[in-house]
């Protein structure tokens, strides 16, 4: 069963989510809360496997109360799904930058949403869909200059290309079809990178993707 913390000061928007999740077998909603102090405490008591998390909240917004779930090393299996209302929003890119695993806008598709709370605790992470593609160029080409590429210096050619076409927003089935190998060895390269850079999820491997200039604005296909 995965539990899913709902987090938005709009009773109305939370009861919709919750309509939609509890009516699922494999989903249960753990709690809600109506800004981000409250949605900290919440996660920190019922540890949820993955949270909605609305942006703009009174108290602490959802950018502040994901930065200090994921730096909070007792709740790493915690994951956080950013809540917009709109498509280009200029906390989303900030929002991924600070641990988020991906991000949807309000009036997503019910299937969408049930799609990405079960992909972020797959480990996919949220990066796949059209819409993502389009914000992560945005606000990377809005970013500062790529930062010096010393830091995939331990990562293999290989690993650099995976690295790569995770950037452009492809899933593991995608790049196995690319590079003419199973989809357990495009995971298992995926992990390997993660782990060799020190990333919390594959939401910020696509983000340092783009800062060390291996992928650039524009290469999106």
């Amino acid at each position: 069963m995965i539990r899913v913390l709902l987090a938005d000061d709009q009773s109305l928007v939370r009861a919709g989510f919750r309509a939609l999740l509890d009516a699922q077998p494999d989903l249960e909603v753990a709690g809600e809360a109506s800004d981000g102090e409250e949605a900290l405490r919440a996660v920190r008591e019922l540890r949820p496997d993955v949270v909605l998390m609305d942006i703009r909240m009174p108290l602490l917004d959802g950018l502040a109360a994901t930065r200090r779930i994921t730096d909070d090393p007792a709740l790493t299996e915690v994951k956080v799904v950013m809540l917009t209302t709109f498509e280009i929003d200029e906390y989303v890119f900030e929002a991924i930058r600070s641990g988020a695993s991906g991000f949807l806008v309000k009036d997503t598709e019910p299937e969408e949403l049930l799609r990405a709370v079960r992909a972020v605790v797959g480990g996919d992470a949220l990066l796949s869909p059209g819409v993502t593609r389009r914000l992560i160029a945005e606000f990377a080409a809005r970013s500062k200059e790529p930062a010096a590429t010393g830091t995939l210096a331990e990562l293999t050619e290989r690993e650099r290309e995976v690295m790569a076409l995770v950037g452009i927003g492809l899933s593991n089935d995608e790049i196995a079809r690319r590079l003419v190998v199973s989809p357990l060895t495009a995971k298992t390269h995926v992990s390997r990178t993660m782990v060799k850079l020190g990333v919390r999820d594959r939401a910020q491997l696509v983000v340092l993707a783009y800062e060390s200039g291996l992928v650039r604005p524009g290469w999106l296909g």
